[in-house]
């Protein structure tokens, strides 16, 4: 039985870690791969929810090796997190011998690409993002800094080394595999697949909603039955434009007079309720509730639209937003902006939402003034479309016939 490691520097404690890790290694579990996830875990989620993910694990032949993450100092406490996982690592590799380490961008690449080069061990380099430039899109590596911009630097240094030794490459989109592509360090017909952040179709089914807690949220959240609801699921701040999403909802609000915005967002709740303020919105058009995973899908239920606004860049042409696919999964439309990731591909061919090219008043206003007269989407075609692009089931197979090309070569 193929033995892999999977290295992550988001926790499985993360709600990615429970979407985006999980479910794919249990998927291939059933191909006859055995795993064991090395993931640095946030101390205060780790105490809470660590029973709930050894309880999801103990099915499979997964183990899971908890590392603590550190934030603070900044660029310090990166390094000491990057030196235990190296040691972490190749303890493991002494007891286990996998036979491929299986990485994400930035930290967790660094130890698959000194697993390869130092232990011999098979690279399967998962471009989540472009990690350098997205660092630097944000605004936290500053290339005009002393110490940020030699980081950035090295990233990107290191980036190519990766690209160039790794035996098999994965990134989410069809713009990044363009992208990828372009770059002299890549070596044309070296193994790259696109596979977008997927979603469990069985959980975000419209289908399988709990009735009685849809109308216990519905009573909780103060909505009626003919509110017009728009929601966002997911963190606020970074690269999700709150006060952009608030201007839109201020024309719709004044366009559409039954209209609620939903916000299942885990924190920050207070900085929602200001951005809210400073738009002009009254407090009690807005609400917010977190949730835990399985009561995503009956929140999400009861929107009508659903809304996320992302900053378009060059690090975001990597990027497929897991939100996406599990609102496309309830049959909800989208309202979102272009030049992120395939995200307005994906809209405009299975008709899946509006997307707006700019995010301007007068674009809100026309968007507000077209869905307060009709609403032109099918619902059952957006899940199947979903089904179609977002599919876990088809992201497995994808991962194991890739597994299966770079463990061949060992061979």
């Amino acid at each position: 039985m193929p033995n892999i490691l999977f290295v992550s520097y988001d926790g499985m404690t993360d709600p990615l870690g429970q979407s985006q890790v999980i479910p794919y290694l249990a998927g291939l579990t059933r191909y006859g791969y055995q795993f064991t996830i090395l993931s640095c875990e946030k101390p205060e989620k780790y105490h809470l929810h660590k029973d709930h993910i050894i309880k999801i694990l103990e099915p499979y032949p997964i183990k899971w090796v908890p590392l603590f993450y550190h934030k603070n100092p900044p660029v310090l406490s990166s390094v000491f997190d990057l030196m235990v996982m190296k040691r972490k690592a190749r303890y493991l590799h002494s007891k286990e011998k996998f036979d491929m380490v299986h990485t994400r961008s930035g930290t967790p690449a660094l130890v698959g690409l000194w697993m390869k080069k130092k232990l011999g061990v098979k690279f399967l380099n998962d471009i989540r993002d472009f990690y350098a430039d997205s660092r630097r899109d944000d605004g936290s590596w500053k290339e005009t800094s002393p110490i940020f911009g030699r980081i950035y630097k090295y990233f990107k240094n290191k980036e190519r080394e990766e690209i160039a030794q790794s035996d098999g490459m994965v990134c989410l989109t069809h713009k990044a595999e363009k992208i990828i592509k372009t770059w002299p360090y890549y070596k044309p017909g070296a193994t790259l697949k696109v596979i977008p952040c997927s979603v469990d179709l069985n959980l975000f089914d419209p289908d399988r909603i709990d009735i009685d807690l849809k109308k216990e949220f519905e009573f909780r959240l103060d909505l009626d039955e003919d509110d017009i609801v728009f929601s966002y699921l997911g963190s606020i701040g970074g690269w999700y434009l709150i006060n952009e999403m608030m201007s839109f909802f201020k024309t719709i609000n004044d366009t559409i007079q039954n209209s609620k915005f939903l916000f299942i967002s885990p924190n920050q709740h207070e900085k929602i309720y200001d951005a809210a303020s400073k738009a002009g919105i009254p407090i009690e058009k807005i609400r917010v509730t977190d949730a835990q995973r399985n009561e995503v899908p009956v929140l999400l239920s009861l929107s009508d639209y659903s809304v996320f606004f992302i900053k378009s860049c060059y690090s975001k042409q990597a990027s497929s937003p897991t939100k996406h696919g599990e609102v496309m999964a309830m049959g909800i439309p989208v309202i979102t902006n272009s030049g992120v990731g395939d995200v307005a591909d994906i809209v405009k061919k299975y008709n899946s939402g509006i997307i707006l090219e700019k995010l301007t008043r007068d674009d809100y206003l026309k968007t507000a003034q077209f869905l307060s007269k009709e609403d032109p989407f099918e619902r059952n075609v957006i899940r199947e479309g979903a089904k179609n692009y977002f599919s876990l089931e088809n992201a497995v197979n994808e991962y194991r016939n890739i597994y299966d090309l770079i463990l061949k070569k060992m061979d």
